[in-house]
């Protein structure tokens, strides 16, 4: 089903008027609903600013932005993507120090981010990077806050982008790192995490070690990711990944991301790993937002492990934040978030030991 939405944010302390696009005076005022013959959704919603955030998060979902389209060649995305994550890695490094070092491994670019101190030498964290798997929005700002929190080495896999490199190209290349790191670290010394198309790739990674009988790692961690490529979801439908805020065409019907599918059938289980043997996965801690475009993808992928007999999962919802909040490392509820996804790496790499990020869950 198609669910159109229209959205406005109650905020006091904006201030402005969009240059483009819908105008205060266009946009609805009360609430409507319609649903047609074939059970489609036609509504208005005018939606206040969660209560329950922070004054910096309210700020942040209640900024106005415009519904105008944007057009930007994938060149262009490129290069806000890379322009983006250098103010947030900027930003995350004076809150959680660490050193960034470029290099490769297997053949394969990665950035290496290692705490500044106490370095356990024994464990090490994967990341896989969001970015719509066409651009890299994360292996700065997933990682710096990890090595940190956890003391812990980050291996950021720089993985080949659609749509020049489509499915399994980037899993070949998190296969041949992690490949790589099973010589120096044992299994249960590792993790595997990512957010966004990371946090995807995480699952697929995840079903592809198995069917080719390598020991897994000891923890998963899937922040706002998917497990079939098959439709859209609903919250798809609701939301863009800037939430209620910006342009957002109508949902089609079809596979979700033609570009990262290529020629792959999307039943295939490793690029949908709802179709696949899901049981005795490593412990896996999913996290999303109630305004996250892949909101919807999170919670079916974990009812998913949980209905392999995976009671090793742990769900954390934060309420009406965007997709991938945490990548504003200042914010108070990104904070907690890295505290959750540390503290988690640390009771399962690390059995019995104590986070500096403050107590356990």
């Amino acid at each position: 089903m198609k669910l159109a939405v229209f959205a406005v944010l109650a905020l006091a302390a904006s201030g402005g008027h969009a240059q483009q696009g819908t105008t205060a005076a266009q946009a609805p005022n009360a609430d409507t609903s319609y649903i047609d013959a074939s059970g489609t959704a036609h509504i208005t919603r005018v939606i206040p600013v969660p209560e329950d955030l922070s004054p910096e998060a309210k700020a942040m979902v209640g900024r106005q932005v415009s519904d105008a389209p944007v057009q930007q060649t994938l060149q262009e995305r490129r290069q806000r993507m890379d322009a983006s994550q250098a103010a947030h890695a900027k930003e995350a490094l004076t809150i959680y120090p660490a050193r960034v070092q470029e290099s490769t491994m297997a053949g394969v670019p990665v950035r290496v981010v290692t705490p500044v101190a106490d370095m356990d030498p024994h464990c090490v964290l994967l990341n896989l990077h969001g970015g719509s798997f066409n651009a890299d929005s994360g292996s700065l700002n997933e990682s710096i806050p990890m090595a940190n929190l956890t003391k812990m080495k980050v291996i950021a896999v720089l993985y080949r982008l659609a749509p020049e490199h489509p499915f399994p190209a980037g899993v070949e290349d998190a296969i041949a790192v992690y490949r790589e790191l099973l010589k120096s670290y044992r299994p249960s010394h590792i993790a595997v995490y990512g957010t966004s198309a990371g946090a995807i790739m995480t699952g697929e990674v995840a079903v592809r070690i198995r069917q080719l009988g390598l020991p897994q790692p000891a923890a998963l961690g899937i922040f706002s990711g998917m497990g079939d490529f098959t439709h859209e979801t609903d919250s798809w439908a609701m939301y863009t990944l800037n939430g209620l805020d910006g342009h957002h065409d109508l949902q089609e019907t079809g596979t979700h991301d033609p570009y990262y599918v290529g020629s792959t059938d999307p039943h295939d289980p490793v690029l949908s790993p709802i179709f696949a043997d899901l049981h005795n996965m490593p412990p896996t801690l999913f996290i999303s937002s109630g305004r996250d475009a892949l909101l919807s993808g999170t919670t079916l992928l974990q009812r998913a492990f949980l209905r392999a007999g995976n009671d090793n999962t742990q769900l954390v919802v934060f309420e009406g934040l965007l997709h991938a909040f945490w990548y504003n490392a200042g914010l108070p509820e990104s904070k907690e978030a890295d505290g959750i996804m540390a503290r988690f790496f640390v009771r399962n790499l690390k059995p019995g030991a104590v986070s500096r990020a403050t107590g356990g869950l």
